[in-house]
């Protein structure tokens, strides 16, 4: 035994000891996750809705800290159009495939559908494109390039009083469609006091009328609390944080002895990054920096799933049977099969019956305008003989009248002859 021991602390002492060059284990998942979701990119879709020249794309450039190059959109537009723009944004190496779809015309027409339905058919049409990618049978939504709009920043024009009807009307349509984060653009326009009091009656008619915006998630602790206010509906109106009052700009102004993004007015300098004077940090670091995955999931989970159930429930799609028993999407599908074929069976029935008889209208329409064809033309067959028959009496009389004419002709010619002798012969008598 003691043999043992010394040969053993003896090798002990030969043993190399090599060191973890990292983690291993399981432990090493998220470091994998983060790795592969880095190689693939990151892919983030904004929705601006407001009126033209309410600064859509300055607050983009602002917001993104880079200058995305667009062409000038005309403010003349006989209907809402959408402009789509994708930019590939790089940040410490991590890069983002960013698109901006931007109302032109927004508000411009008469009819107030006509300016937020084509809103409402783009977000239902990017639904459909991904519902009709994940009901292939070779499904590639690795590659897929997902247009689901993930947030809308809705500018709400600084009027100081109240929302437009439009508002209204927009936002209650596509509550249900993505999520909303309403702003008061060109916050600058307006005083704090008025400021506030906007954000307050904006804030009641959106409850009043029902209308969902996005609710900041709080179950994550480094974000809970700041949520948890954000979410606040009943607040204090000196402290009303929603809907955040921004301004955008690019423009770098001198302050003090520090250059800044800001805005240059007479009264002096407004700092587009000074909480004290605009919510744009609190937007960015709320939308950008804390809530970009929850956006996205928010887009998949609710949003999406909620217009993916309505679209099969319209299909004929449903999870129980006639009998409340719970069936298979292959089940449901060989149903909806069998019931197809039957109605298409029953509509080709109906179509060769209504063509059989169609076909025999047609005969006996046919066969009707024969018998009168041939009316007319034994009609007409009887006058053409009634006319020879006249044409031939009328001949007859004509050479009738032909032969009395020569017979008297003869008679002339006979009597002419006979005076002529006679006169003839008196005067040889008379010599």
């Amino acid at each position: 035994m003691n043999a043992l021991l010394f040969a053993f602390s003896k090798n002990k002492e030969n043993i190399r000891c090599l060191t973890t060059l990292g983690h291993f284990g399981f432990e090493c998942l998220p470091t994998q996750l983060v790795n592969k979701s880095i190689q693939k990119g990151f892919s983030f879709n904004i929705l601006c809705v407001g009126e033209s020249g309410i600064g859509k794309s300055t607050l983009i450039n602002t917001l993104f800290n880079t200058n995305l190059k667009e062409s000038k959109s005309s403010h003349f537009y006989s209907k809402v159009g959408l402009k789509v723009k994708t930019f590939d944004l790089h940040e410490r190496n991590i890069p983002l495939k960013l698109t901006v779809v931007k109302t032109v015309g927004y508000g411009d027409q008469i009819s107030k559908e006509a300016s937020y339905q084509p809103v409402v058919d783009y977000l239902d049409a990017q639904f459909e494109l991904y519902l009709q990618e994940e009901l292939k049978v070779h499904r590639s939504l690795v590659t897929y390039h997902d247009s689901r709009i993930h947030v809308c920043l809705y500018f709400i024009t600084p009027t100081g009083h109240s929302l437009k009807s439009l508002d209204l009307l927009t936002l209650k349509n596509i509550d249900r469609r993505v999520n909303i984060v309403p702003l008061i653009a060109k916050a600058d326009s307006l005083s704090k006091s008025d400021l506030q009091r906007f954000k307050h009656n904006i804030m009641s008619e959106l409850v009043s009328n029902g209308i969902q915006i996005y609710q900041f998630p709080v179950d994550d602790e480094a974000t809970a609390e700041v949520n948890t206010t954000m979410n606040c509906k009943e607040k204090k109106k000196s402290n009303m944080l929603l809907p955040f009052a921004v301004v955008g700009s690019m423009e770098e102004v001198k302050v003090g002895k520090r250059m800044v993004r800001g805005r240059h007015y007479p009264w002096g300098v407004l700092q587009v990054e000074n909480e004290n004077h605009c919510d744009f940090v609190r937007l960015r670091d709320l939308l950008l920096s804390a809530n970009m995955e929850d956006l996205k999931d928010q887009t998949h989970t609710q949003h999406y799933e909620c217009y993916r159930s309505s679209r099969l429930l319209k299909l004929g799609f449903n999870d129980t049977g006639p009998d409340n028993r719970p069936v298979s999407f292959q089940e449901m599908y060989e149903a909806k099969r069998q019931e197809f074929q039957v109605q298409c069976q029953r509509e080709e029935e109906e179509l060769k019956h209504s063509f059989m008889q169609r076909v025999k209208e047609k005969e006996l329409t046919f066969k009707d305008a024969e018998k009168e064809l041939q009316d007319k033309f034994e009609h007409l067959k009887r006058i053409q003989q009634e006319e020879i028959l006249k044409l031939e009496e009328e001949r007859r009389k004509l050479e009738e009248q032909i032969i009395e004419f020569y017979k008297t002709k003869t008679a002339s010619e006979t009597s002419q002859t006979q005076l002529y002798t006679s006169v003839k012969r008196d005067k040889d008598r008379k010599k």
